[in-house]
C-alpha cells in the first residue's frame, strides 16, 4: 500500500532528486516534492515523498537523521485540511458602525 510521508528540516538546498535518492534505500518511491514559495521560488524546508512500499522503514530510520547538515522530521503526512477561503476585498466590509455626527440627510 501507498503511503505519502512529509519530511521537515529539509536544508533550503535539497532537490527532490535528494530525497528520491535518500528514500529509495528503503522502497519504491513513487513521487517526491520539496515544497517552495509561490513568490520567491525559494524551499519552504518541507516536502513530501509517496512511496509504493517501505514507507514505514523509512520512517524508522530517517526520522532524527542527519540530512546535509540538518536533523530531518520524517513521519505520515496527514491530510490537508480544508481552510476557508479568504476575501481579498480589502475594504472595512463593515468592521465599525458608522456615525453621522449630527448631519441631517
Amino acid at each position: 500500500m501507498s503511503m505519502n510521508l512529509y519530511v521537515g528540516n529539509l536544508p533550503y538546498g535539497a532537490t527532490a532528486d535528494d530525497l528520491r535518492e535518500a528514500f529509495g534505500h528503503f522502497g519504491n518511491v513513487t513521487r517526491a516534492q520539496v515544497v517552495s514559495d509561490r513568490d520567491t521560488g525559494r524551499s519552504r524546508g518541507f516536502g513530501f515523498v509517496e512511496m509504493a512500499d517501505g514507507g514505514a522503514e523509512a520512517i524508522a530510520a530517517l526520522n532524527g537523521a542527519q540530512f546535509q547538515g540538518r536533523t530531518l522530521t520524517v513521519n505520515e503526512a496527514k491530510p490537508r485540511e480544508e481552510r476557508p477561503r479568504q476575501g481579498g476585498g480589502g475594504g472595512a466590509g463593515g468592521s465599525r458602525p458608522q456615525r453621522d455626527f449630527g448631519r441631517r440627510y
